[in-house]
């Protein structure tokens, strides 16, 4: 008996002593009409002989750009436990310091948001809607501590609290440390709610919620929720199991208006999805892409996790190499779990492979760089701001595309030439890295890809020539494998490289050439305005065009336009149309054989048993 009472003594002294270290926040929207919160920090047991050092997240799960999130902070002030203000100071914008704290500090400021997306936060009428690192102050050093949250929400009695964090009651809210914390997005609003269960491989039931925060009817989002739950099961058909959501829970917190800036993104146990239309019924089918995409990353990213993300660093960007795998793979199963669940026909899911091969065939960035080089500049490119004119358009293709097409060519390869696919490929880095939480590198997927095949030639050579530098698979005899006919669109048309203008008040002005492009070696450049082609006044894009039509691939063409109000010429020499696309072949003329049809079939149908 001694020993029981010892055992809880100590259980009960862990937990008091756990709770003496928690860091409360309490948040409330007394002017929400003007997007600003109120939000108290008390940070309890703060080391007394050093400076205490609070500041504000500059990045956020699932953004690899920095974003200064502390610009939106202000009356900030700090106190004492009896109330007496402390000192502050401000070594940088996004950091306060209190050279001598007391053991316990309150931080108090003003917080305003008005941009709803995956990223930012707002506060209006209708809710609040938060991503952690946009709006919660954090102390340095105090990784380890958990978190608790109040909110404060006052004659909004149709408001109700959706997120992963787990509930303590009367609003009160708790997360077990600091990146469980900064990684739990808040939707608080007059939200519907429609669930489904899922019993995963052991037997554990999961239970998925849709909360939407949108101009719909109870029965829209029920239906809506329906539809999703096609999606969940050909993704879990895919690793073979749903991941173990903590509190075996998992939330998409949906806002849907035109006035929304539009997101989504991924999050351990939920995610954001923010759209540009008035409602969801009506809409399905374009809303799902990216649920379907977002749900992916629940296995790829949440818990299939590149080493170069961990742990994440919210004071800077984070620089990944692996982000064509994290998000290409994903897109290719977004697009692709949603032709398996029935909502999208064969036409739509060849147009979007189309769409795949084209950027990587013909675009500057994919020819010059690899897909790793591509991930690195998510840094850049990620949402990132700049204010001064970049090169982007010929040196980056976006890891989305890029992996995509990666992901696209090793899935046909391990059909055509190991009877395997890239399902398989997925199923084995998630019971390697993805279920014990492992966090990969790249040369982890290489092995797992040689283990699987027996063929560490074959693994050793794909990385090498598609992942580390620009070489591209055969996508036109892989795809005719599944009855997929890939060619010219316009073979033999004469091509300019300049297919995207501006057009105003009878001027044709220039976008930014691209590398390779004829216009690019002719000397043409952003914002020149077209005047005459071979002598022939240019007023649109149409006469334009129509002296095009006049010339074959080879020939050369006098191209006048003006530069800073000065009018110059050159030649500009055409070549064929480099532009594919991609038809099934029956509506080519030609006969989808019986082995086409089967190979496509096991890949684009359905894979729920």
């Amino acid at each position: 008996m001694k020993n029981y009472i010892l055992a809880a003594l100590l259980v009960g002294a862990a937990v008091n002593l756990k709770a003496q270290q928690e860091i409360s926040y309490e948040v409330s929207f007394p002017n929400a009409v003007h997007h600003e919160a109120e939000i108290s920090m008390t940070i309890p047991n703060v080391p007394t002989n050093a400076p205490l050092r609070v500041r504000f997240a500059r990045s956020s799960p699932g953004r690899y750009a920095t974003h200064e999130f502390g610009k939106n902070a202000y009356r900030l002030k700090a106190f004492d436990a009896n109330g007496k203000a402390l000192a502050l100071k401000q070594p940088a914008g996004d950091v306060f310091e209190i050279a001598k704290p007391s053991a316990k500090v309150k931080i108090t400021y003003t917080l305003f948001g008005n941009w709803i997306d995956g990223t930012y936060a707002g506060f209006d009428e209708a809710h609040a809607h938060m991503n952690i690192p946009a709006v919660f102050a954090f102390p340095v050093g105090m990784d380890k501590r958990a978190r608790t949250v109040k909110f404060n929400y006052t004659g909004k009695t149709d408001w109700k609290v959706a997120t992963q964090l787990k509930p303590l009651g009367n609003g009160v809210y708790h997360a077990k440390d600091f990146q469980y914390f900064m990684d739990s997005p808040i939707e608080i609003s007059a939200y519907q709610a429609a669930s489904f269960e899922v019993k995963n491989s052991d037997g554990k039931i999961q239970t998925i919620h849709l909360m939407a925060h949108s101009d719909d009817d109870e029965m829209s989002v029920f239906n809506y929720a329906n539809m999703l739950k096609k999606v969940v099961d050909e993704q879990k058909a895919i690793f073979g199991e749903l991941p173990n959501f903590d509190f075996g829970h998992y939330y998409f917190l949906h806002c849907v208006h035109p006035s929304y800036a539009g997101d989504g993104m991924e999050h351990r146990n939920s995610t954001v999805i923010v759209q540009r239309t008035p409602k969801i019924g009506g809409n399905e089918s374009n809303l799902l892409g990216t649920f379907s995409h977002e749900f992916f990353h629940a296995w790829n990213v949440e818990r299939l996790r590149p080493k170069t993300l961990e742990p994440f660093n919210f004071t800077h960007s984070n620089v990944s190499d692996e982000l064509w795998f994290a998000e290409g793979f994903t897109q290719y199963y977004g697009n692709l779990t949603l032709k398996r669940a029935g909502f999208r026909t064969l036409e739509s899911i060849t147009r979007t492979l189309n769409g795949l091969v084209n950027a990587v065939s013909n675009s500057p960035g994919a020819k010059n760089f690899s897909p790793v080089q591509a991930s690195r500049y998510a840094v850049f490119a990620d949402a990132g701001v700049a204010v001064d004119q970049t090169n982007q358009q010929n040196i980056f293709t976006s890891y989305y595309t890029y992996g995509a097409a990666v992901a696209l060519a090793l899935d046909l390869r391990l059909r055509s030439d190991f009877n395997l696919s890239l399902d398989d490929y997925m199923k084995a880095l998630w019971k390697t890295y993805g279920k014990p939480e492992i966090a990969y590198t790249i040369p982890d997927l290489e092995k797992t890809l040689a283990t699987l095949t027996k063929n560490p030639t074959f693994a050793t050579k794909f990385f090498k020539e598609f992942i580390y530098s620009t070489n591209k698979e055969d996508y036109a005899s892989l795809l005719l494998k599944a009855g997929l006919v890939l060619r010219k669109e316009k073979a033999g048309k004469a091509f300019s490289g300049i297919n995207r203008w501006y057009e105003n008040e009878g001027k044709l002005t220039l976008p930014a050439t691209l590398v390779g492009t004829p216009a690019y070696a002719a000397g043409l450049d952003i914002n020149d305005v077209i005047l005459k082609v071979d002598g022939v006044d240019i007023k649109n894009a149409k006469d334009f065009d129509a002296a095009l039509e006049k010339h074959q691939p080879g020939e050369t063409i006098d191209v006048t336009f003006s530069r800073k109000g000065v009018e110059r010429t050159t030649k500009l020499t055409l070549i064929e149309n480099p532009t594919l696309e991609l038809l099934p072949i029956e509506n080519t003329g030609a006969t989808l054989t019986p082995a086409m049809k089967t190979f496509r079939d096991k890949w684009l149908e359905s894979a729920v048993k």
